[in-house]
C-alpha cells in the first residue's frame, strides 16, 4: 500500500463513526441491563466503594450472536472491520482524544469531594490531559473506566473474528491463524470469566481517567494486540509439529502463571486468611501476600501475561518482526510500570515494602533483581 492508499485508508468516515457508536450504545444498555454479579470495589480514601456490574461475558455472547445471525441474514458484513480496519483506528484515536478532553474540561469544573470525582489539577494542562484528573468519573451513571475497557477488550475480539472471516473469504485459512485466534479467544473470554478480578488492579483503584487509559483501553489494546492477525491475513505461515507444540507450551505456561497470580491476590484482598496452594498464606507487615506466586517473584503475574504475548506471536513465525510488536511492547511496558509501582508501593508502606523485598527479592522473573 503506496503513501496515498495508506492516508485515504485512514482517514475517518461516517460509517465508521456509526459503528463505534452502535458498539458503544450497545455496551451502554446491556451493560446496564443483563443480570451480572455485583462486584463491590476496594475502599477508597473516603471510606466509599464503586460497585460493579460483572455481566462482560453474557455482553460478548450476546453481541457476536447478534452479528453471527445479522451475517447470516444479510443485514451485517462479517468483514466488516476487516475492510474498515485503518478508518475505524483513526475514528476510536479521534475519539478517544475528544473524549479525555471533555473528560478534563468536567473534571475541572466538578466541586464534587468524594475521592472518586475530587479532581486532582497539577496545573499543567498536557500532564492533567494525559494522566486524568478524576479517578472514576461518570457518565448516565456508568463508570467510564470500566466500560472502556471492557470496551477494548471486547474489540480485540471482534477485530478478530472480522479478520478471521476475511481469510476465510480470501481461502486463506491456515492452522497459523486457527492457533492464533483460539489463543487469543481463550485470553479474551478468560478475562471476562474472570471479569471481577479487574476491580482489584491499580489502573481501576489507583490510575485518574486521562488519555493514557483511554487511549489504552480503545485504541492500543484492540488494534495494536491484533497485528498477527493482520500480519496472517496477507502472510501464509506453515508451523512445524515442534513449533505448534512449543507454541501451545507458551500459552499454557503463560496462562496458568498469570491467572494463578491475579487471582491469588484477588482472593487475598477479599479474604487474607484464605489459603495459598493449600497453606496458610505468609503475609508481611500484615498488608503484603508473600505466598504462592507472590513469594516466587514481585509481579510473577506479569511473567505470564508476556509468556500469552508471545503464544499469540508464535504462530507468525520467525521471518519478521512485525508480529511481535505486542511482546516486545509488553516486556518494555510491564518493566517500567513494575518500577513504577514498586516506587508507589515503597512509599505507601514504607518499612513494610523493605521486609517484604528482602523475602521476595526477584522482579517479575526469579532470579532477576
Amino acid at each position: 500500500m503506496d503513501l496515498n492508499h495508506l492516508l485515504d485508508a485512514l482517514l475517518p468516515s461516517w460509517t465508521s463513526a456509526a459503528m463505534l457508536l452502535a458498539f458503544f450504545v450497545y455496551l451502554a444498555i446491556v451493560g446496564s441491563l443483563l443480570p451480572g454479579k455485583l462486584v463491590p470495589g476496594v475502599t477508597l480514601s473516603d471510606g466509599t466503594r464503586l460497585h460493579y456490574r460483572c455481566n462482560g461475558l453474557l455482553s460478548l455472547l450476546l453481541f457476536v450472536l447478534l452479528l453471527g445471525v445479522g451475517a447470516w441474514m444479510g443485514l451485517v458484513s462479517p468483514t466488516a472491520i476487516a475492510d474498515r480496519g485503518l478508518e475505524l483506528l483513526s475514528t476510536t484515536f479521534i475519539f478517544s482524544f475528544l473524549a479525555t478532553l471533555a473528560l478534563y474540561v468536567v473534571g475541572c469544573k466538578s466541586r464534587d469531594r468524594s475521592s472518586s470525582l475530587k479532581p486532582r489539577v497539577s496545573g499543567n494542562l498536557i500532564h492533567d490531559w494525559w494522566f486524568g484528573i478524576q479517578l472514576n468519573p461518570q457518565f448516565m451513571g456508568i463508570d467510564l473506566k470500566f466500560f472502556f475497557v471492557r470496551a477494548g477488550m471486547m474489540g480485540w475480539l471482534l477485530i478478530n473474528l472480522s479478520v478471521l472471516a476475511k481469510c476465510i473469504q480470501e481461502g486463506n485459512l491456515n492452522r497459523s491463524m486457527v492457533l492464533y485466534q483460539l489463543f487469543c479467544a481463550l485470553y479474551i473470554i478468560d478475562y471476562f470469566i474472570y471479569e471481577e478480578f479487574m476491580t482489584s488492579t491499580w489502573d481501576i483503584i489507583a490510575e485518574r481517567l486521562g488519555f493514557m487509559l483511554v487511549f489504552g483501553d480503545l485504541v492500543w489494546i484492540p488494534f495494536t494486540f491484533s497485528i498477527q492477525g493482520w500480519w496472517l491475513l496477507s502472510n501464509k505461515v506453515e508451523l512445524t509439529t515442534a513449533a505448534l507444540i512449543a507454541n501451545c507450551l507458551s500459552f499454557v505456561i503463560g496462562y496458568r502463571v498469570f491467572r494463578g497470580a491475579n487471582k491469588q491476590k484477588h482472593v487475598f484482598k477479599k479474604n487474607p486468611k484464605a489459603p495459598i496452594w493449600g497453606m496458610p498464606p505468609k503475609v508481611v507487615g500484615g498488608k503484603l501476600l508473600a505466598s504462592g506466586y507472590w513469594g516466587i517473584a514481585r509481579h510473577c503475574n506479569y511473567l505470564g501475561d508476556l509468556l500469552l504475548a508471545l503464544s499469540f506471536s508464535l504462530p507468525c513465525g520467525i521471518s519478521s518482526l512485525v508480529p511481535y510488536f505486542y511482546p516486545i511492547y509488553l516486556l518494555i511496558l510491564l518493566i517500567w510500570r513494575e518500577r513504577r509501582d514498586d516506587a508507589r508501593c515503597a512509599e505507601k508502606y514504607k518499612e513494610v515494602w523493605e521486609e517484604y523485598c528482602k523475602l521476595v527479592p526477584w522482579r517479575i522473573l526469579p532470579y532477576v533483581y
